[in-house]
């Protein structure tokens, strides 16, 4: 069955499941966003070391998601190597996330992964009205409001960082493969940023990762996002058990509000 297929039959599971719980007591939080709207495209380059290895784009569509009568976004993330590094590690990468626009958590999250070899394709339904998330593997309790990967960015970018001071610490529960992972957010300073689209002045921050999965020790990401409403990602950059990988804006579509460039 094709993807697309697997989707849209994912996304029909999930709205039943989910009108089912519409009318339970618990009330969801309410979660303002003014950091994006649909339609809104971001292109990434990605280097290894000094190797132009791959790109990336996330997108928020500009059709939305209705699940159990709940307005959603529905954003995909793409990745893929190019050039020399497709010869001998090839790697095509595709996550989704349906986010309710009012609550800003997930309801539907799809994994598909191919690297180098490596396979691994994942569907995952959260129930935030109990409070549990559902894999083909498994069913586990979560905590309130916790995140996908993909969400969870999107989440953060609608955090107000405009007073934030460094060594600030911006709480994020995230969930992967399973598990209940931090992905808790440390303000680092201010610094401005070059891209391809200008210099931009940018928030510094660091995801308090999960030490011994991919990354050489809990604090090896820096992510440096617009300081702007937009809040998007200008740079990121990671050390990795086997070097160091850089991610930069190259391109974006449709934000939602003026971005902080400093010059172009």
């Amino acid at each position: 069955m094709k993807t697309k297929t697997k989707t849209a039959l994912l996304i029909l599971f999930l709205a039943a499941f989910a009108a089912e719980n519409l009318f339970a007591q618990k009330q969801l939080r309410a979660h303002k966003n003014e950091a994006f709207k649909p339609g809104e495209i971001l292109d990434f380059r990605i280097h290894y070391g000094f190797v132009d290895a791959g790109v990336a784009t996330l997108e928020v569509k500009k059709e939305t998601q209705k699940i159990g009568g709940r307005d959603c976004y529905h954003v995909i993330g793409t990745g893929r190597s190019v050039g020399a590094f497709d010869w001998f590690f090839k790697v095509r990468d595709r996550y989704e996330s349906v986010i309710d626009m009012h609550s800003m958590i997930p309801w539907l999250f799809i994994r598909r992964i191919s690297e180098g070899g490596y396979v691994k394709n994942q569907n995952v339904s959260f129930n935030h009205f109990k409070d549990s998330a559902t894999s083909e593997k498994a069913t586990i309790a979560i905590p309130e409001y916790t995140q996908d990967l993909i969400s969870a960015f999107y989440y953060a970018r609608t955090l107000d960082f405009s007073n934030a001071k460094e060594g600030d610490v911006f709480p994020i529960t995230g969930y992967l493969d399973d598990e209940i992972i931090p992905l808790n957010l440390k303000v680092l300073g201010r610094e401005t940023i070059k891209s391809k689209k200008g210099s931009f002045k940018c928030v510094k921050l660091r995801p308090m990762l999960q030490e011994g999965r991919v990354f050489k020790e809990q604090e090896s990401m820096t992510i440096w996002v617009s300081d702007d409403k937009n809040r998007i990602p200008v740079r990121v950059q990671t050390d990795i058990l086997v070097g160091s990988i850089k991610m930069d804006l190259v391109n974006y579509q449709n934000l939602a509000n003026p971005p902080a460039l400093v010059s172009k």
